[in-house]
């Protein structure tokens, strides 16, 4: 994980890669538990048995949204900011799904820093150019713009 002092460090960091989350599987449990979450029940995701005869991945296939919704989370592998206040998820750019995630793989996030800006109430802006990775595929999982504000405490400069 890599650390940073204060949120004006990312100022200089443009075009850098930040780091890469550990792996995590998406298992049936998990994908069951989205579809219950968000009452999104199609059969792809939830019927083991039909996605096995019908499906090319032979299994059932994770939500689009599921492995999105694992951005935060793994992004917060990557790297630590201190004298922070608070941070916010601004929104995303971008976003595709490339490829299937089928039952029981595994995906990891990596990310790039596109852009940082200081803006006028203190908050560094930060657009992160974020792959997430589907293991043994050329194709990702997915691939999005994360747009994040981070405030530094009250008087803090790096």
């Amino acid at each position: 994980m890599a650390r940073f002092s204060h949120p004006d460090m990312f100022l200089d960091l443009v075009g850098e890669e930040l780091g890469v989350s550990d792996w995590v599987q998406i298992d049936q449990a998990m994908i069951d538990a989205f579809a219950h979450a968000t009452n999104d029940h199609q059969w792809v995701h939830v019927d083991p048995e039909r996605a096995a005869r019908e499906l090319p991945t032979g299994t059932t296939i994770a939500h689009g949204f599921l492995v999105l919704s694992l951005l935060a989370p793994l992004s917060y592998e990557i790297f630590d900011v201190g004298h922070v206040a608070h941070e916010l998820n601004y929104g995303l750019n971008k976003v595709r799904f490339a490829a299937m995630v089928p039952a029981g793989s595994r995906i990891r996030l990596r990310q790039v820093l596109a852009s940082a800006e200081k803006r006028d109430d203190g908050a560094v802006s930060l657009v992160l150019d974020a792959k997430i990775e589907l293991e043994g595929s050329e194709r990702p999982a997915a691939v999005v713009q994360n747009l994040r504000l981070i405030y530094p405490e009250d008087g803090t400069s790096a």
